[in-house]
């Protein structure tokens, strides 16, 4: 009876035991969908202020908007690519070390660009804009240069397999026509040639001539010569005349 009740209770912690942890990774992926979710429409609402500014406050103000939000779609975009390339190439895991090396930077001059967008005296804003500049595209370059990368090995990873599996499935095509190969065709019979002209005059191809032919177009001659009236000479007597008598 003791043992029943253990295992009973055993039973019972078990259950508790995976609930809790059940509850647990259910209510941290909430959290995490949560927070993507205000995440995105944080930087949804940052976006569209910064769109907003460009066209609304020219000048320093204007173009430190321009700055952050051309960053800010560079960097996120490259993010994206190499996140999801990653799990398909482990050869990118070092890109991805060294985009967060380069996001380290890109998070630093985003926060300076915030900051002077509140700064009152225009004139030193003006003369720090050259300096900003040439910070945010020397890091917009490095990023887009590891996205294209890393388009470009994916690219060629895809073409390589579509050309192996186009020669494989050829190969597996000429085997299932294998009758094809194994059909033999025999040569049309041809009519026989006919035989050189005899003489330049007579042209054009004729048909064989046969011995009856050949025969029927001879001339016809007699079997014996007729004899012909013999000479006489001088010496010769006259012939007699029978007599009646």
């Amino acid at each position: 009876m003791e043992a029943v009740i253990a295992v009973v209770a055993l039973l019972f912690l078990l259950f508790v035991a995976l609930g809790a942890y059940v509850t647990v990774k259910a209510v941290g992926a909430a959290k995490r969908g949560v927070d993507r979710t205000l995440s995105q429409a944080r930087r949804t609402v940052e976006d569209t202020t910064l769109r907003a500014r460009t066209f609304a406050q020219p000048g320093p103000v204007g173009e430190l908007a321009q700055l952050r939000l051309k960053l800010r779609t560079s960097m996120r975009a490259t993010q994206d690519a190499l996140h999801a390339g990653v799990a398909e190439d482990e050869s990118l895991k070092e890109s991805l070390a060294l985009f967060d090396r380069l996001s380290a930077h890109g998070h630093e001059l985003d926060g300076e660009l915030r900051r002077l967008e509140t700064e009152p005296d225009r004139a030193k804003l003006g003369q720090r804009l050259p300096g900003l500049r040439e910070r945010t595209e020397q890091i917009i370059h490095s990023a887009d240069s590891l996205r294209w990368a890393a388009r470009d090995r994916a690219r060629r990873f895809a073409d390589d397999d579509l050309a192996s599996l186009s020669a494989q499935i050829d190969m597996e095509a000429g085997a299932l026509r294998h009758w094809t190969t194994e059909r033999t065709t025999t040569p049309a019979s041809s009519w026989p040639e006919a035989p050189a002209p005899e003489d330049a005059t007579s042209g054009g191809q004729g048909w064989p001539e046969t011995p009856e032919s050949g025969t029927a177009e001879a001339p016809t001659r007699s079997a014996i010569t007729p004899p012909g009236r013999r000479p006489t000479y001088p010496w010769q007597k006259k012939p007699r005349p029978e007599s009646t008598t």
